[in-house]
């Protein structure tokens, strides 16, 4: 009797495990917190603003003198500076942690801007197209809303300006792309970049509190940069000229500087580029009033500022980065002076 009696508690012990097992196996998974995913901002690395958790926006911005002041740069995230033709810069602006009601003026996309749009994520905003730009946006590698398409709807002209330097797009119409589109509207990418706690360990040895960075002869397309070591913030202008808002006035202000070094060619009579972005180069970092040589990679297509292969801390903020040919490189396009 007590052989059979010590049977039956074990099987009573053993049916109750598994019931309790198998309660705990059917309860619903945890989803992930997007808000405690996204507390700090992915590319600036400051203290997340609600909603947390909005798609990359890349769009292009006109940098032609007659483009100027442009209007959205100064809430963009990372702004990356390359050539589109010759010696004549444009800009890819990032857009996460802050959206301004109008871009612009929107130009049109080149295949590297097209690549950066699909590794960051981002739903990409252009007004026209170089041709293999137009074949990778028809095949559909990104989410996107093209002006050549949605001209005088998605996309408006200014009246004070003479095309193609007077397009501009809303955040709104933005929106509204994104939802003909059935693009999805959530940030679901991981950012690469990594960030100081405080300004105190950012600091470099060899001191620049000015910095000049040139794509060539062309001084219309020289950027200068000048550190305020209160604000520990670098202001950016163009002949002197300084970089602001067409609509709030509000000067263009940012974190760090990198210049990265990247083969060029030349494709055709236009002067348009290809521009080598998987392999990675020389770079300097401009940071907290100092400069330090270091490389950047590619990191699923992100460029990356790295050192031994590991990344390097930027300082919570805006960024600007600046993509230069290796020829003649950056001994001779970016000059720094302590």
């Amino acid at each position: 009797m007590k052989n059979w009696g010590f049977a039956i508690l074990v099987s009573a012990v053993l049916a109750a495990f598994a019931a309790g097992f198998w309660l705990i196996m059917k309860e619903e998974p945890e989803e992930p917190a997007m808000e405690e995913a996204l507390t700090v901002a992915p590319f600036t690395g400051e203290q997340a603003v609600s909603p947390a958790n909005r798609r990359t926006v890349m769009a292009v911005i006109n940098n032609h003198p007659d483009a100027r002041p442009q209007t959205g740069l100064t809430e963009a995230d990372i702004v990356f500076e390359m050539i589109a033709e010759y010696e004549i810069t444009r800009f890819l602006a990032l857009y996460q942690s802050d959206f301004p009601e109008a871009i612009g003026p929107i130009r049109s996309a080149r295949n590297y801007f097209v690549e950066l749009a699909e590794a960051y994520d981002a739903f990409f905003v252009a007004h026209g197209y170089s041709p293999d730009a137009h074949v990778m946006l028809e095949s559909g590698v990104v989410d996107h809303v093209n002006g050549i398409q949605h001209d005088g709807t998605l996309f408006q002209r200014s009246t004070d300006r003479v095309a193609p330097h007077n397009s501009y797009i809303s955040t709104d119409s933005v929106e509204k792309a994104m939802d003909t589109t059935q693009a999805f509207t959530e940030y679901r990418g991981k950012s690469p970049y990594h960030f100081y706690d405080s300004m105190e360990n950012a600091k470099l040895n060899e001191q620049a509190l000015s910095v000049k960075v040139e794509y060539g002869t062309n001084e219309l397309f020289s950027s200068e940069y000048t550190y305020d070591s209160q604000s520990h913030l670098y202001s950016r202008s163009v002949g002197g000229v300084p970089t602001t808002d067409k609509e709030s006035l509000e000067s263009v202000k940012v974190s760090n500087i990198l210049v990265f070094e990247a083969p060029h060619r030349t494709n055709d009579a236009e002067g348009r580029q290809s521009i080598e972005l998987a392999n990675g180069g020389a770079a300097l970092l401009f940071q907290g009033g100092g400069v330090r040589e270091i490389e950047w990679s590619s990191h699923s297509g992100m460029l990356v500022p790295t050192a031994a292969g590991e990344p390097v801390k930027l300082v919570p903020g805006k960024t600007w980065i600046h993509i230069v040919p290796t020829a003649p490189g950056m001994a001779q396009s970016v000059s720094y002076t302590p």
